[in-house]
């Protein structure tokens, strides 16, 4: 079921919304909450009911692996280090069989050129991303952060709809709590989650999908040799680097916006990345929650920066190569993991090195401009092979933006005008408007908070007439748009 469809908008949010707060209402906390968990578990299954199953047998496995731990005393460290890898082990068994056999087979017989095959496997909706909540679950039950776990309170921190399919990655301390909670959800906050949904929705089916129109002809004419001009392919990279903004930071406004209909703020993955002045900010900026998860459960475990220079880039090398391929089974996102992890190595060598030559200088407004068109160029190059279907379509989608089929012009085909048309003034959103949060006020449960800014009186949102009726347009203008239904990028990973 897609955010982005009748069914959800019209029936499933309305009836699920109505039941919790009707459970509250009457007194019946736990009864709200297993309700809450129920419609979450039926969200999943709509797509595919077998999953389903696989879904629950991960939950009671992984409450089974966390019980386990915390009954084996914190002095006795092997034991303990036997449960969490068995039950590490045990998430990446089921995360490599779905997203990565096929891989691994295809990559074997190319290399010896045998003949294996597999069944063909469908991947799992949001399996990446519930994966390493559990995972993330067990380390700190391993590590003495969780005394307690309640299986009803487990199995809606895995499902909860909001974020089940794409993120963000949440951490038990974050939204635990807030499920106990017995206080009334205000009308505030109800309204709050509407206009954040709503804004949201209309990224995704207004903006993110019509720049798709504009992504697709070229990427697959550079993968046939379509040899597009540098303008064209220029605008193809840059329409895809809009569409994945806006199809992303809408799903992660969508989340916010439904969690907050039922009281329960989750923590931001998404803060204008693309404003972004070094490759260090860009994934300060850019799925937040994953940028945590990989720091704090792959990059500080390998050493983080505590062995020596050499030591930290190599985990930073490691532990960017691993995400892209979190992101996919296919050599296109280990190269996108290998260039990110390339770019903040130069990134914490040149802070270095400036460090050592005259200490950190606050940089200039023509220095932070020019910072921020160099990060966000790098950023662009890499979004290519995220993209491409293959390494060699992506070669050939970068040769052309480096002018080797020349560099063309606007009447190269008739979509390639209106294409700029569009991505110019978008351009000019991404990096001049305010952000969702801080149109809204939204403050996340933990981490880090929207950067504060002035805004116009007329722009910051609270309830009001004006603004229920605001939303009330971007809801039907946002409607008139959803009998072309797609799916979110991000519910491929």
């Amino acid at each position: 079921m897609l955010f982005n469809s009748y069914t959800f908008i019209l029936i499933f949010l309305p009836a699920t919304f109505c039941v919790y707060h009707g459970l509250r209402r009457l007194g019946r906390q736990r009864a709200a909450i297993a309700s809450l968990a129920c419609a979450s578990l039926f969200f999943y299954g709509w797509w595919n009911p077998r999953y389903l199953v696989l879904l629950l047998a991960l939950i009671v496995a992984n409450f089974a692996a966390a019980r386990w731990l915390m009954a084996i005393a914190l002095t006795a460290r092997k034991r303990r280090l036997l449960a969490l890898a068995v039950g590490v082990g045990g998430n990446l068994a089921v995360l490599g069989y779905f997203k990565y056999a096929n891989f691994l087979v295809d990559n074997l017989n190319a290399a010896t050129g045998f003949e294996w095959t597999l069944a063909t496997i469908v991947l799992p909706l949001g399996i990446s991303f519930f994966t390493f909540q559990k995972i993330a679950l067990l380390v700190d039950t391993f590590q003495g952060k969780v005394r307690q776990l309640d299986f009803l309170d487990y199995v809606l921190f895995v499902s909860f709809f909001p974020q089940l399919i794409a993120g963000p990655i949440v951490h038990h301390s974050e939204v635990m709590p807030q499920f106990r909670t017995r206080g009334r959800v205000s009308s505030e906050m109800i309204g709050l989650g509407l206009m954040i949904f709503i804004i949201g929705l209309c990224k995704k089916v207004l903006l993110a999908d019509e720049l798709a129109r504009y992504v697709a002809p070229v990427f697959d004419a550079a993968a046939t040799a379509g040899a597009p001009s540098a303008w064209a392919a220029w605008a193809g990279a840059l329409a895809y680097a809009l569409q994945l903004y806006f199809d992303f930071s809408g799903y992660s406004d969508m989340a916010i916006g439904g969690a907050l209909l039922f009281g329960i703020r989750l923590p931001l993955n998404f803060a204008s990345p693309y404003k972004a002045d070094s490759i260090i900010d860009f994934w300060r900026r850019w799925h937040v929650t994953l940028s945590r998860f990989l720091r704090d459960y792959l990059y500080i475990p390998l050493g983080g920066n505590r062995d020596g220079r050499v030591r930290r880039f190599v985990n930073l090398g490691v532990t960017m190569l691993l995400g892209g391929l979190w992101h996919g089974a296919a050599w296109t996102f280990v190269v996108w993991g290998a260039l990110h992890g390339a770019y903040l190595i130069t990134n914490h060598g040149w802070r270095a090195l400036r460090a050592r030559i005259g200490g950190v200088v606050a940089p200039s407004a023509p220095g932070r401009i020019a910072a921020r068109a160099l990060t966000f160029c790098a950023v662009i190059i890499a979004w290519v092979p995220f993209r491409a279907d293959n390494l060699a379509s992506a070669f050939a989608m970068l040769r052309a933006m480096a002018g080797a089929n020349g560099l063309g012009s606007f009447n190269d085909s008739p979509e390639l005008g209106p294409a700029w048309l569009l991505i110019v003034p978008l351009l000019a959103l991404v990096w001049l408007a305010p952000n969702t949060q801080q149109i809204t006020g939204y403050l996340p449960p933990a981490g880090p908070a929207p950067e504060p800014i002035r805004l116009p009186a007329w722009l910051r949102w609270r309830p009001s007439p004006r603004f229920a009726v605001a939303g009330g347009l971007l809801l039907a203008v946002a409607f008139l748009s959803l009998s072309k239904v797609s799916e979110f990028i991000y519910f491929q990973f």
